[in-house]
């Protein structure tokens, strides 16, 4: 059984670990520098396995919480230390045992795509969870990736009882997946209410253990040198937010009751496309020669945005997300050069093969690249 803890007690103590150093709101134990309970905060995370649900597990332990994986068991371990529970989500006799380990401080739900399947979940935990915390995308904004975005943006309308196949792939407008995650947040707060839900709208997010493979694949490019196809301006302002960063945020909006939603996303303006190339050539210690070639050139070749040059897309509000709201509730972003040292660090450190359907889908065939460079550069 947890402690339980007033949301005002729990921020006061947020606020004293921020006062010894730590993120504003994440529980560490500063002094000792190891993991250890100040208290205990009972957090159940759909997922926690991959990527982001690690990096939250992760975050969590450290602050000392009593963290619990709720998974199927497929897509690897969650970090040491956390309390795992095998069971598939989509099975309501595996959501009813999951319930009778309750209860929880707050439900992490990473894994959420379909919104009845997140109703569903929603069902059985509400009555042992007190905050549910969703991770959905900028990609609910009818105006992605035209337009710029902020918390008040039109959002898409789906169901929050809506099968798999509602919604539609829009030619570089709205998508299914989008549609999905919108009707997953109509879910979550009609189960929860909105006072007791927190939603969170990434954008583009990258760092260690990154299965969609974008940045492994250009710190992969660059190691091998030679002549680079780099696409359009380097001075494009661009705003990924760190895995570790996305995470971390979790924490204090669990530990302050920072219900609502909120974009996440690092500061626009603050850094640019030429500053992520040139850190990968920093790190993997290479001389490559990057030919950058204007959008309407690339665009005529037929290249593919966002897949076969990864990171690189043409409408002007794909790196025009406002995260002030955020930013105000306490999200710190490290520096671009650091995400991309420490994602080349774990590839080296781990030698994992991105085998994920969407990396292998990720970057342009070598031939391609140099032909289509021979094509726009040679005289």
């Amino acid at each position: 059984m947890s402690t339980t803890i007033s949301p005002l007690r729990m921020a006061r103590l947020a606020r004293a670990a921020a006062s010894r150093g730590g993120p504003a709101g994440v529980l560490r134990c500063a002094v000792t520098g190891k993991r250890g309970r100040m208290f205990d905060v009972r957090m159940l995370i759909l997922g926690g396995t991959r990527f982001l649900g690690y990096a939250v597990l992760e975050a969590a332990l450290w602050a000392g919480w009593d963290a619990t994986s709720f998974s199927r068991g497929v897509s690897g371990l969650p970090p040491s230390g956390a309390r795992v529970v095998l069971g598939d989500r989509l099975d309501r006799r595996a959501l009813a045992q999951l319930a009778d380990d309750g209860p929880w401080d707050a439900v992490v739900d990473t894994s959420g795509f379909v919104p009845r399947d997140v109703l569903m979940a929603c069902e059985y935990l509400r009555p042992v969870s007190t905050q549910y915390v969703f991770i959905s995308s900028v990609s609910v904004y009818r105006g992605w990736p035209k337009e710029p975005l902020s918390e008040s943006s039109e959002v898409l309308y789906c169901p929050p009882d809506a099968g798999p196949d509602y919604g539609e792939d829009v030619e570089d407008g709205p998508t299914k997946y989008g549609y999905q995650k919108s009707g997953c947040e109509l879910a979550v707060t009609s189960s929860f209410g909105v006072e007791n839900s927190t939603i969170l709208r990434p954008g583009v997010v990258l760092g260690p253990r990154e299965y969609v493979g974008r940045l492994p694949w250009w710190l992969g490019r660059v190691a091998r040198g030679g002549r680079v196809l780099a696409p359009g301006d380097p001075s494009r302002s661009i705003q990924p937010i760190d895995v570790r960063d996305l995470a971390d945020f979790v924490l204090p909006a669990i530990s302050q009751s920072a219900t609502g939603t909120y974009n996440i996303a690092a500061p626009q303006k603050r850094e640019t496309f030429g500053d992520l190339l040139r850190a990968c050539a920093d790190v993997t210690g290479s001389a490559p020669e990057f030919i950058w070639v204007p959008d309407g050139k690339l665009l005529d070749t037929g290249i593919r945005q966002w897949s076969e040059l990864p990171l690189w897309r043409t409408y002007p509000g794909v790196w025009q997300v406002d995260s002030t709201a955020a930013q105000t509730r306490g999200l710190s972003c490290r520096g671009l050069a650091d995400t991309v040292a420490d994602t080349w660090a774990w590839m080296q450190s781990s030698g994992t093969e991105l085998n994920d359907q969407r990396a292998q889908e990720i970057g342009i065939n070598p031939d391609l690249e140099k032909r289509i460079l021979g094509l726009l550069t040679d005289t």
